[in-house]
């Protein structure tokens, strides 16, 4: 309920602050759960966006929370504008979201941090107009490289140390999160900071709602080209396993963003999408954003 209060006061002020997200990540998620240990390859495809991420094998795929470090690593470099990214400790990250700062969420952000830092990942386009293949691939690491401090003692990271924290993601990466700025409400996205799939689809109904040409679409639940895909949802099988959960997700989004300009059809096979120029009160222009 303060979340919600203080979310809601921000915004009629107009006093949100900025998060950004990347934008592999919002076409076609992480995965939301553990994968297994075997699995070292992750797969999505949105239309003619695909995402593969090939994990190290010491370290496994990201997933789960691991999807906030993108998230405040984007809003750190477009802050700083730059790719080698300066911070005191990792508790300024856990602050940013309102996560504990324990020793268990620590452990988390240090692992979420190498599975990040150790995979590779493919993103682009392949289309076939006109029966002739286009295809637009790009490939590289988030991180080029990593240098942060943690205390063993303290099963805190950088909690001692003083600006000597430093993170430099790649120029592939950099370009990717300026050229394609992905804005949200940080108050937002720290409520949802346990919920990574209700996070997910959050930002991108946001994204969705913004970028939509016709003034409201209708966007199947699964099938080509559905929601399921749009997510990089695989954890459902069942269509009406999918359709509770999405119930659940759209009645915390709402509590959230009252406006949310989506709802289920009237015979729940289908998601029903408005255009929204919510994101336009948050960030006017990608290149002339209000970072908070």
């Amino acid at each position: 309920m303060e979340s919600i209060c203080l979310i809601r006061e921000q915004r009629a002020s107009g006093r949100q602050e900025l998060a950004f997200n990347a934008r592999p990540f919002v076409l076609c998620g992480l995965p939301l759960r553990r994968p297994p240990s075997s699995q070292v390859v992750h797969r999505r495809r949105n239309g003619k966006f695909f995402l593969y991420v090939v994990a190290h094998p010491d370290f496994g795929l990201p997933f789960g929370q691991d999807r906030l470090i993108p998230i405040w690593v984007a809003t750190l470099a477009l802050r700083q504008k730059s790719r080698e990214l300066h911070f005191e400790s990792a508790a300024q990250m856990l602050d940013f979201f309102h996560l504990p700062k324990d020793g268990p969420h620590y452990r988390r952000l240090v692992e979420g941090f190498k599975r990040l830092f150790g995979a590779t990942i493919f993103f682009g386009t392949q289309e076939q107009p006109n029966s002739a293949p286009v295809i637009d691939w790009s490939r590289f690491h988030f991180f080029d490289g990593m240098n942060l401090w943690f205390n063993t003692a303290e099963n805190e990271l950088g909690a001692v140390h003083r600006h000597d924290n430093v993170i430099t993601i790649s120029e592939a990466f950099y370009r990717e999160i300026d050229a394609h700025r992905i804005p949200v409400e940080r108050e937002v996205a720290a409520a949802l900071a346990h919920a990574p799939g209700v996070l997910d689809f959050y930002i991108w109904l946001v994204w969705k709602s913004w970028t939509i040409r016709a003034v409201s679409t209708r966007i199947p639940l699964s099938g080509p080209g559905s929601l399921k895909e749009q997510l990089g949802v695989a954890d459902y099988p069942m269509e009406r396993t999918f359709r509770l959960t999405l119930r659940r997700w759209l009645r915390k989004v709402r509590a959230l963003w009252p406006e949310c300009p989506a709802r289920l059809s009237d015979d729940g096979s289908s998601l029903m999408l408005s255009a929204s120029h919510a994101a336009d009160s948050i960030c006017p222009s990608p290149h002339n954003s209000r970072l908070g």
